[in-house]
């Protein structure tokens, strides 16, 4: 099989074809720490595509019009490079593109490949993708790439199914796929069937990674087990120091602090600063977040100088979590600060960013410059902008100017969300809307909500729960209403049965 990742793709003169598996290419061809620092000018080009609009396709093909050649492994760099930064089309776009020349892709490259169709096209599409693949693709990374989409979907009936087969196959070969499943138990909140699987590991010889440990470590606190925390701590030190990092501490200090044993908390976080033996943002963004967990904003604010002293450049995603730790300490004169030096440097609007001062700001009553940043955002970015108006729309009901309120809400419905997605308003939001009609005993509105809910197939039980209660608050009868319940089938339990014969005694 084709083993050199490093071969030219040319404009023509140098076009090759090759099998779509190969043996896959080692990681060390693949990016490592400061890749983004050293961009190649390929990737500078198919990064700006998400300021540009323009296509991957035309991009590449411009590229070697005008005479140069790229490297499959300068590729599969960009891919990866894209997708850590959540650009998921654009990466799968490139290995269309790939495809389509013909290039070969190794079975670690199939496994990214389906995780990215996932992500963009869902993971029907993903499974299909996978029973499309021959034999000889599916192999560890594919069923593995598989098993982790089951596992992000909750979809425990279907991962634990996977998980069966390729222990059967013999395909489970280091911890990635336990790790998979406890992490699904622990988002479905079942963290009682951790412990269990560490067991089946070891039965197996398979040795536990530090990630393992970390959920393990998780799921004991959550059982509020904390001597068991402890032990598993005393355990990954017995297997060297290389199995404790940064990760460990920062992963015992969410422990300690949600368990509000806030001493043992800071002298995680103390040990964690210690584990950071080079720049690593990730390792800063979690100190800050912690930190704020345990109500220390000095230390905020010390981690922040020492992201600003150690780094470049401060990222989006650095103001974004500086943003919301000050928010949740309510440190408003602080988040005002950090946002306005945000804004004048950025490069790139985050709407995040700006959604966290919102949100802040509407909580503290500060309503005009709530509006401000959301007037500064509709200027800086095409949006969407829904869960800004979101929270607009509530927070205009709560003042009770219901216009201003539906003026936010028909807006959001003129916008094109990410995938174009149409605006599905949230359980919070429609709660708003309902509870805004009631006080006010406005039948007439609650029934033009359930108008337009019923157009964007979103009119469920508890709908038509909220509808009869401002049917009761009203005083009105709803003829007919026992009907429409059954049309739409909502089921009737005791609580709408009453709420039924209060409002047919009306």
């Amino acid at each position: 099989m084709w083993r050199n990742p490093g071969r030219l793709i040319g404009n023509g003169r140098r076009t090759w074809t090759g099998r779509q598996l190969s043996t896959a290419a080692p990681e060390s061809s693949y990016p490592g720490p400061g890749y983004a620092a050293r961009q190649p000018r390929l990737y500078r080009i198919l990064s700006a595509l998400g300021a540009t609009g323009g296509t991957v396709t035309k991009a590449l093909n411009d590229y070697l019009m005008e005479g140069r050649a790229i490297r499959k492994i300068e590729l599969m760099r960009c891919v990866k490079e894209l997708r850590k930064y959540g650009r998921f089309d654009h990466s799968l776009e490139i290995m269309d593109w790939m495809e389509k020349r013909g290039i070969n892709f190794a079975h670690g490259d199939l496994g990214v490949r389906l995780d990215l169709i996932c992500k963009t096209k869902g993971i029907k599409e993903a499974e299909s993708y996978f029973n499309g693949l021959p034999e000889l693709g599916k192999s560890t990374p594919t069923y593995g790439s598989l098993l982790n989409c089951y596992c992000k979907e909750l979809d425990s009936e279907k991962a634990l199914q996977l998980f069966g087969k390729m222990d059967e196959l013999q395909l489970i070969k280091n911890s990635l796929p336990f790790n998979n499943v406890m992490s699904l138990y622990m988002r479905l909140r079942q963290p009682e069937k951790v412990p269990d699987l560490v067991t089946q590991m070891k039965q197996k010889n398979i040795a536990p990674c530090t990630f393992t440990y970390n959920v393990w470590m998780q799921s004991l606190g959550q059982l509020k087990d904390m001597e068991g925390v402890d032990k598993v701590l005393e355990e990954m030190r017995g297997e060297g120091e290389d199995k404790t990092d940064w990760t460990t501490y920062s992963n015992l200090a969410a422990v300690y602090s949600n368990a509000g044993d806030l001493e043992r908390a800071r002298s995680a976080l103390k040990m964690l600063e210690q584990k950071i033996d080079s720049p690593n943002r990730d390792a800063y963004h979690f100190l800050i977040t912690l930190y704020a967990g345990t109500g220390d904003l000095e230390e905020v604010h010390r981690v922040w100088g020492c992201i600003k002293s150690k780094f470049h450049q401060v990222t989006n995603s650095s103001y974004l979590v500086m943003v919301l730790a000050l928010a949740r300490l309510k440190d408003v004169e602080g988040v005002s600060r950090v946002f306005e030096e945000w804004e004048s440097v950025c490069s790139t609007y985050d709407m995040r960013i700006a959604n966290a001062a919102i949100k802040l700001y509407l909580e503290q009553g500060m309503y005009e410059e709530a509006e401000m940043v959301f007037d500064g955002a509709t200027k800086r970015t095409q949006g969407p902008y829904f869960r800004a108006r979101e929270m607009m729309m509530i927070s205009f009901l709560k003042r009770r100017q219901l216009e201003s309120a539906l003026q936010q809400m028909k807006a959001a419905f003129s916008e094109i969300g990410v995938n174009k997605k149409p605006w599905r308003p949230g359980q919070e939001t429609v709660a708003a809307f309902f509870s805004f009609f009631e006080e006010e005993k406005d039948v007439s509105g609650a029934e033009k909500l359930v108008k337009i809910l019923m157009q964007i197939e979103q009119c469920d039980y508890n709908v038509y729960s909220q509808l009869l209660k401002t049917y009761v608050a009203a005083g009105e009868s709803a003829p007919g209403m026992r009907e429409r319940l059954e049309g739409d089938g909502i089921e009737v339990d005791e609580e709408l049965k009453k709420l039924l014969d209060m409002v047919e005694a009306a």
